[in-house]
């Protein structure tokens, strides 16, 4: 948890101040002044680690020389009381190492200072305080008139505006965050104060090396007194109350560590006494909850009231699922796929079980779909049958463009779901019974955002459709909420791609969306859309040039330029239009003065709104088309057909459009997207960013980012989803188990080991299942019933003799493979997630096996499934069982009769556990076979032939068979499976 501190000030000749001096002082050095005709020497001061003045677009290059610089301000300055330049002050992350401290600073001085027109003289400080932490920050002074070839203009107003300050600092703390991402740094910082974000503690001042120094000597001095008295209050606070510290490291992360924890108090408190006090009390306090290790081995603490708003939403979700009142009658439902299908839309068998699932009367339903498998579309139809029904349909996101999307996709009236809790707040537009409230993008929202809605949905009887992907962007607050609900309550998913219009792309997508990033990534690489340049500029040349070319030959598609920070989108915003205007594609440029500083728009530009502005009906994301601007006044026409007409001093939250950030685009549908990548990216960025498409995707990167391939996809793919409470091995109720309980992670598919199962009767690999072409480990259930069959029951394997030849390479790869699979398997058992090293291992281990022979991974795998003492032998070098095992898998592949064969016997087996455990009350090993179940089904929509065979089967299949529609679709709706919740019931 870094620190965040940000002033400003005025330095004025009125309070006896000189530019000279100040300059001098912050920058170390020795500087004449001419008005005053003395040197100001400081060049003895330590701890200037960076000096530099900054100039912007038509400036003196003489002015590069501080001393010039400053005696030009003073010069500039003829009054008594004049004020001479404005001074900001930040602190710099000590997190950061000084390189990148520096950068950071000088990017954001760049970013927000100097292209907007002021002279910046920065200095970076980086002193050691008398506890031995080092105490980094930058001091600006910032000229404060307009700036040309000629020296000085008239003097700004604009830049003394409260809003602006606000702005300045807001930015810093985007600019550090990001920094933070990129760097793969687990801290963040918050610009509000602490009264904003709801914590009682009272800011503190900001006391530099001067202060301190005055303090080593016994000089008291009003702002350092000031400052430990308030250091003190704070720590006397949170000894007095532990839980305010609790509430504020838990703002924006459900766990914390101790580390997080030291760092907060020490900042609010005064003394090693009063820190190990507070510390003490913290630690002591009855609302610190441990939650056992992480996966790097450290301690996690969360506060009781995090798990009590964790545990408030299982409560208001569990109630909801239970209640029956929001049915829709089946003439309904066909009469609105009826009307869908005459305006076009025909739904796949998976919207299908969509629809099905959503209208069905259970007050909680959740959907979880890849990007671009139509759920909108889905919704939509739903929205049909829910209003025929006589149901008020309501629409929410996250964010204002997510609601925009909605709405625009699926007809439903939707707003923000701030706006949405504000009117709650104000007695207006409250849900009833006859409700259903449909929250889209249902994965960015955080825990107490999402307890919140839904237990005043819940108190007024109302419906919630949770709808989203837990893989793509997360939330911004604490917590995994829809996730959490997802795992604990089933979900319906729509894995059919329907966005991109080629096989490999839809591929491509699924693999985005299961993890497997660099498989995606390969596969443009395959066909020509992954561009490598030598350095993140040339990179961005090279997207232009690729924007401009498609733009040229394909007028008609849209497109979107895409990337991480609001710097490169600036950067590539420019360029993109540098083109269009030197094309003739423009009228006459305007300025005018925006939120983000000065922009020139034209007729014909594509404009971005900011801010969400329901008179203007545009939401924060909003894209159009200029078709007429002033200084004073613009004409939009929205990309919904729409124009909307606007005072630039009313609204100035608008932006160019060429280019947008990741976090503006998810729920956004282009025919073309080119895609910048940068480090801060991960999985979740890489997965929304690369399939916003339905026609193609161009990557581009450079080397000074990413020195090869093979760093971009390692950098691509790096999760870092959030955590929950519940997600640790502490059981935080009897009910509440996380390992016990959650039966199925969205992504990875992984079943936890069966505890029921007595131990005599399994080794540590028992009820193993590698399901192979991704990195997903299933463990079947095992239901308090007789051990199942084992797909290879009488079939006897040898094993081998213990003077083997020397390993071949199958030998290797085989002991390779089962090697890494093992090494996973120890961490689940462990309930501990799986290290990044330990999956690339795995995957590294199952391409070398399947590059000493074909399909091999998939064959070991079924293997081991049905043998797990194969994974044993083979760990051990004695590999020749498990290779003999491998083959025999092979052939039954390569069989279809025995893959029949082996379907319906295994779709049988799970039919019968399924009706033992009916009488049995065991939920959660009633889901697990559900979605085993499911996931077979669903497969046959990959293996035509498969389903084929099978549709002389029907009658062992336990189905009718008649329906002459998808057999896939068929098996879904099997009578074992529509009983209770989850996929497809």
């Amino acid at each position: 948890m870094a620190i965040y501190h940000f002033s400003a000030k005025v330095i004025s000749r009125g309070s006896g101040s000189s530019a000279l001096a100040a300059a001098a002082y912050r920058s170390a050095s020795r500087l004449y002044d001419q008005r005053l005709d003395r040197h100001h020497d400081f060049s003895n001061k330590s701890g200037v680690v960076h000096s530099e003045v900054m100039l912007p677009d038509g400036a003196p290059d003489a002015w590069s020389d501080r001393e010039q610089l400053w005696n030009d301000v003073e010069a500039a300055e003829k009054r008594m009381d004049a004020q001479l330049a404005r001074e900001i002050e930040f602190a710099i992350p000590r997190e950061l190492s000084k390189e990148d401290g520096i950068a950071l600073a000088r990017d954001f001085v760049r970013d927000e200072f100097v292209d907007h027109g002021m002279v910046a003289d920065l200095n970076v400080h980086w002193d050691i305080g008398a506890d031995g932490l080092a105490k980094p920050h930058a001091h600006v002074m910032l000229t404060m008139r307009e700036v040309n070839e000629d020296g000085f203009g008239q003097k700004n107003r604009d830049w003394n505006r409260t809003d602006l300050l606000e702005k300045w600092r807001e930015r810093w703390a985007e600019h550090a965050n990001q920094r933070f991402v990129e760097l793969d740094i687990d801290a963040q910082i918050d610009h509000r104060s602490f009264e904003a974000q709801g914590i009682e503690l009272e800011p503190q001042n900001k006391i530099g090396p001067a202060a301190a120094r005055m303090e080593a000597a016994g000089i008291e001095t009003e702002r350092l007194e000031e400052h430990y008295e308030i250091a003190r209050a704070n720590g006397d606070k949170i000894i007095a109350n532990p839980g305010i510290a609790l509430d504020a490291i838990t703002r924006n992360q459900a766990t914390f560590t101790n580390r997080d924890l030291a760092m907060f108090i020490h900042r609010h408190s005064d003394g090693q006494d009063q820190f190990d006090q507070a510390m003490g009390a913290v630690r002591g306090s009855p609302d610190l909850v441990a939650l056992g290790k992480d996966g790097k081995g450290e301690d996690r603490f969360t506060s009781r009231d995090m798990i009590h708003t964790e545990q408030q939403l299982e409560r208001a979700t569990q109630m909801m699922a239970e209640r029956e009142r929001h049915g829709v009658r089946e003439q309904d439902r066909e009469r609105a796929i009826a009307e869908a299908e005459r305006a076009g839309l025909v739904l796949s068998d998976e919207q299908r079980s969509a629809l099905d699932h959503v209208t069905r009367g259970d007050g909680l339903s959740v959907v979880v779909g890849y990007a671009g498998t139509g759920k909108s579309a889905m919704l939509g139809v739903a929205r049909e049958a829910w209003e025929s029904a006589g149901y008020d349909v309501h629409g929410a996101a996250l964010s204002g463009i997510a609601a925009e999307n909605l709405e625009s996709g699926s007809g439903i009236a939707s707003r923000t779901i701030a706006s949405m809790e504000h009117q709650w707040d104000q007695g207006r537009e409250l849900l009833d019974q006859n409700s259903v409230l449909v929250i889209d993008e249902a994965g960015m929202i955080g825990t107490r955002q999402m307890e919140r809605v839904v237990s005043e949905a819940e108190k007024r009887g109302a419906k919630i459709v949770l709808v989203g992907d837990p893989e793509q962007l997360q939330s911004i607050e604490a917590g995994a909420a829809f996730r959490s609900v997802a795992e604990r309550h089933g979900a319906v998913e729509i894995t059919d791609i329907r966005r991109q219009q080629q096989d490999w792309q839809r591929d491509a997508t699924r693999h985005l969306a299961t993890g497997r990033t660099g498989e995606a990534i390969h596969a443009y690489d395959q066909h020509d859309s992954v561009h490598e340049a030598a350095s993140r500029d040339d990179a961005r040349e090279a997207l232009v040039d690729r924007w401009d070319r498609d733009r040229i030959a394909n007028p008609d598609l849209s497109r979107i330029i895409l990337t991480h920070t609001r710097d490169d989108v600036q950067a590539l915003n420019e360029a993109a239009r540098e083109r269009l205007r030197t094309a003739g594609q423009f009228g006459e440029d305007v300025t005018i003065a925006t939120e983000r500083g000065s922009r020139d728009f034209a007729p014909g530009d594509r404009v971005m709104f900011l801010k969400n502005e329901r008179d203007l009906g545009v939401k924060n994301g909003t894209l159009g088309t200029v078709e007429n601007v002033s200084r004073a006044r613009m004409v939009v026409q929205l990309d919904n057909g729409l124009s909307v007409a606007f005072d630039t001093k009313d609204y100035s939250q608008v932006d160019h459009g060429y280019a947008a950030t990741i976090h503006k685009a998810q729920g956004m549908t282009v025919d073309r997207t080119h895609v910048l990548a940068t480090p801060g990216m991960d999985s979740h960025a890489s997965y929304v960013a690369l399939s916003r498409h339905r026609e193609g995707m161009d990557l581009h990167y450079g080397k000074d980012d990413f020195a090869d391939q093979g760093k971009l996809v390692r950098t691509l793919s790096r999760e870092r989803a959030k955590d929950m409470a519940s997600d640790y091995g502490r059981d935080v109720s009897p009910e509440q188990g996380f390992a016990e309980r959650r039966g199925i992670k969205i992504r990875e598919r992984i079943v936890e080991i069966v505890k029921s199962v007595p131990e005599k009767v399994r080794d540590r690999f028992a009820g193993l299942r590698l399901k192979l072409g991704d990195l997903d480990l299933h463990l079947p259930p095992s239901p308090p019933a007789p051990a199942p069959r084992s797909r290879f029951s009488g079939i006897t394997i040898t094993p081998a003799p213990e003077l083997a030849p020397p390993p071949s390479p199958l030998d290797k790869a085989v002991e390779r493979y089962a090697r890494t699979a093992a090494d996973l398997l120890r961490m689940r058992e462990a309930n501990l997630p799986e290290l990044p090293h330990q999956k690339n291992a795995f995957a590294d281990a199952r391409a070398a096996l399947d590059a000493v022979r074909p399909h091999a991974s998939q064959d070991l795998g079924r293997a081991m499934e049905g043998n797990p003492t194969l994974m044993q032998q083979a760990v051990a070098g004695k590999t020749a069982a498990a290779i003999r095992a491998m083959a025999l898998e092979a052939e039954i592949r390569v069989d279809l009769g025995t893959r029949a064969d082996r379907f319906v016997a295994d779709w049988q087996q799970g039919t019968r556990q399924l009706q033992a455990l009916s009488r049995s009350g065991d939920y959660d090993t009633t889901y697990r076979i559900k979605e085993s179940m499911s996931e077979m089904a669903n497969a046959l929509h990959r293996d035509p032939q498969l389903e084929s065979l099978l549709r002389n089967r029907v009658q062992e299949l336990g189905i009718g068979g008649r329906s002459g529609g998808s057999l896939s679709h068929e098996l879904l709706h099997h009578p074992a499976l529509s009983r209770g919740r989850g996929l497809g019931l």
